[in-house]
């Protein structure tokens, strides 16, 4: 029904669209009307001015597909050490290449190409499958949190993520906490500090007893591997002759169902009610908690997506455990440790680089890949 020119100019208009962490609603108003000019009507769900998610449904009843992707990105960087203009896909040598673009404007554009073109085929023609476009999937994840508070996945029987895989499919990955640790002391001149309380030393103790808490476990999960946990913020002070009043640390902890956000949470609990009780002023605040995802790997889905994606790859398809977290740590809330998810779509390790790029065969591979998928699933159920 699209023409290959007709793919990849929706796509090249989902890049130019500059989401950056904010904005998606003009994406969505944009597939909105893509989706209009074929007869399937989409809902914009608003979260604030210039933040909304998008719901999309083809076919009836049950069973229900849940497809998603999200329609943020990250910023550019420095713009001048592109090779080109990161909003405008430049094509070169079999690769297209935006900010985005394969993180992932091309798994999202692939989803809904692959909607339309099978509503206009009359398909499905068992079940249903929707489509739940979100925001803030870069930084919190607040559009999936929403789909998940509305209802919209109560229903649903199985869920796929466009995200960028390549021809590999994943069913499982770690969670992510944001910390932010705070320590409050008294300044004084450096000659002498019996007059005040230095606000770094109570975080260094914590921050040392935290990393022989999260770096010396024998806790492990046999796809994802070991908890990590890292300092990636330090501030304290701001002058070398001063004592310092105030020091804070943000930490990144990727989690494991063996060592999961809750014991994390009350771990770090433990450990800076230990340091205020010899003297320290510290608060924590958890700012953003994704839990870990672990489905079985062999799944109605993942084996059919195996399957289908074989023939274009030219060779089996890997099934593994992702690094990054996706929004199924709020799409996939209460929904066991048996259900039929997978993470698979077009792009590459590029995601949040310079150069971002996607294969452009493998993007139009993906709009024909996702009809078999999508149709196949729910044929067989």
């Amino acid at each position: 029904m699209f023409t290959d020119e007709q793919k990849l100019k929706i796509l090249t208009d989902l890049v130019a669209i500059q989401s950056v962490n904010d904005h998606e609603n003009e994406v969505a108003h944009y597939l909105q009307r893509v989706f209009a000019a074929h007869n399937i009507q989409a809902k914009l769900v608003a979260l604030s001015e210039t933040r909304a998610n998008l719901i999309a449904e083809i076919g009836t009843g049950h069973p229900v597909l849940g497809v998603s992707g999200h329609m943020d990105v990250v910023s550019p960087g420095d713009v001048t050490a592109w090779k080109s203009d990161p909003f405008t896909v430049t094509a070169h040598a079999g690769k297209l290449y935006g900010r985005g673009i394969t993180d992932m404007k091309a798994g999202l554009a692939a989803l809904v190409i692959a909607m339309i073109e099978l509503h206009a085929a009359g398909k499905p023609t068992n079940g249903t499958i929707r489509l739940m476009a979100t925001v803030g999937e870069e930084v919190g994840e607040t559009g999936s949190e929403a789909f998940y508070e509305a209802g919209n996945m109560s229903d649903v029987d199985a869920l796929l993520i466009g995200e960028p895989t390549g021809y590999h499919i994943f069913s499982a990955h770690k969670g992510s906490m944001d910390v932010r640790l705070t320590s409050q002391g008294k300044a004084a001149h450096s000659s002498m500090p019996e007059l005040g309380q230095n606000a770094i030393d109570p975080l260094l103790s914590l921050l040392g007893q935290a990393n022989e808490a999260f770096r010396k476990t024998d806790r492990v999960n046999a796809a994802l591997g070991a908890l990590t946990f890292n300092t990636t913020v330090f501030h304290g002070g701001n002058q070398v002759n001063s004592i310092p009043a105030e020091a804070s640390a943000e930490l990144n902890v990727r989690t494991i169902p063996e060592f999961d956000n809750a014991t994390v949470t009350q771990v770090l609990q433990q450990l800076v009610t230990q340091v205020n009780e010899q003297g320290g002023h510290v608060t924590m605040d958890i700012y953003m908690s994704q839990s870990p995802v672990e489905e079985p790997k062999d799944n109605a889905l993942s084996n059919l997506a195996a399957a289908i994606g074989a023939s274009y790859a030219g060779a089996p398809i890997p099934k593994l455990a992702l690094p990054a977290v996706t929004d199924a740590s709020n799409l996939l809330k209460d929904k066991g440790h048996n259900y039929p998810f997978i993470v698979f779509g077009p792009g590459n390790e590029t995601a949040h680089q310079v150069d971002e790029y996607v294969d452009q065969q493998m993007y139009l591979d993906f709009t024909e890949l996702y009809q078999k998928l999508m149709t196949g699933y729910l044929e067989e159920r």
